[in-house]
């Protein structure tokens, strides 16, 4: 028999309370208010637009429709990608219809640590973000962990970037603000920090909307899974490699990191050098002049096609991480706004490298959060996803 397990019947889960039940001969129509006003009061504290909220509320009412989740209620309807420890999957409620994204995490641990694995997330149920993918629930079958999320159509933005190669820097804009106001969320209100910022973690759908998803809310689910690392890139701060304490700041350099790979179209790690940048961008190498001084005076004249992520071998990534100079970029390809950004969360040292509430005052962040792209990302990612499912050319 398998053993099975939930987060608990969740129906409310922000502990709202709903009003009384109004007599229809009082006359007080004021008084008839709504499970959905209730949600928005709740809303309002967040410094969102009424699009969002309305978008939170519906998500809300349509989850609290759904009730407990479970293997059973669960249609199957193909792999979504493979990440993280565990295979997601596209899943269909099979009496409401609403589609999900399903990860399952196989663990070979005592059921006493799944169950307080499933306790450990039942926090997600108190995300309430637009900045922060949406949690169904999660629940155990036998060995499989299964975490239900709302399902992104545009997915995450290294699916992205292998049909477009790069991102414009208008859309990188768009993309930092949505992230840093995540990760603000999670650290203000959740008390947690992400700690496996990427281009895979971060997710798109065809309301332009872009959301953070895979953070460390489970410490024993992090514990449990730390045996599973695989693949060839690391996203990780110099000082987490050296076993130093971590802190947002850590989160900070994975930022800046993926920003440089949307940015550029490749994993800066080796760095990119001023070759790379004027064979990726067409142009001659004179004209490229990189934003660190540091990177600048050390990056050689030859392009860097001995040394590349995909011969690098673990250890000499992190060794490289550790050792070598941040990565930066061109400052005659990118605004100085970008750069700038770029370089402030790119420092070696954590304390010198920006906190999220330094960002939010540099040019590029407020140049992006005040401005309406007039719903050209948002264009942007269903052209995405009509795209097949091959590099770009």
């Amino acid at each position: 028999a398998s053993a099975r397990m939930s987060s608990g019947k969740r129906r409310n889960p922000l502990g709202l309370s709903l009003p009384p039940t109004v007599n229809e001969d009082d006359g007080d129509k004021d008084a008839e208010v709504t499970a959905a006003d209730s949600i928005r009061e709740h809303l309002k504290r967040l410094q969102i637009t009424e699009t969002q909220r309305d978008r939170l509320t519906e998500w809300l009412q349509i989850k609290e429709l759904l009730g407990e989740i479970s293997d059973e209620i669960l249609e199957h309807q193909g792999e979504l990608g493979h990440g993280n420890g565990g295979v997601v999957t596209k899943v269909q409620h099979k009496e409401k219809g609403v589609v999900m994204a399903r990860k399952l995490v196989h663990l070979e641990v005592k059921p006493s640590v799944r169950a307080q694995i499933i306790k450990e997330l039942s926090v997600l149920h108190k995300c309430s973000s637009p900045y922060i993918v949406g949690f169904y629930g999660a629940f155990v079958d036998n060995n499989d962990i299964s975490i239900c999320m709302e399902y992104m159509d545009g997915r995450s933005l290294d699916l992205v970037l292998k049909k477009v190669t790069r991102m414009p820097e208008n859309f990188i804009g768009k993309i930092s603000v949505a992230v840093v106001k995540g990760l603000t969320y999670l650290k203000d209100d959740i008390k947690i920090l992400h700690r496996d910022v990427k281009p895979s973690n971060i997710l798109v759908n065809s309301n332009g909307e872009i959301k953070l998803c895979d953070f460390g809310v489970s410490g024993l689910l992090i514990d449990s899974m730390a045996n599973s690392f695989v693949g060839t890139r690391s996203y990780m701060a110099p000082e987490r490699l050296t076993g130093a304490h971590y802190s947002i700041q850590s989160d900070i350099w994975s930022f800046g990191l993926t920003l440089i790979e949307l940015a550029v179209g490749r994993y800066p790690v080796p760095n990119i050098t001023k070759a790379d940048y004027a064979q990726i961008f067409n142009k001659p190498i004179e004209e490229i002049v990189l934003a660190d001084e540091t990177a600048e005076a050390m990056s050689n004249a030859g392009a860097s096609e001995d040394v590349t992520p995909a011969n690098m071998a673990i250890f000499e990534m992190l060794e490289y991480i550790v050792n070598q100079p941040a990565p930066s970029l061109p400052k005659t390809i990118f605004s100085d706004e970008l750069c700038t950004f770029v370089g402030k969360c790119l420092k070696k040292q954590p304390i010198e490298r920006a906190s999220l509430k330094s960002l939010t005052g540099e040019t590029f962040y407020t140049k992006y959060a005040e401005l309406d792209d007039k719903g050209e990302f948002a264009e942007f990612v269903k052209k995405v996803i009509a795209m097949p499912d091959t590099p770009a050319s």
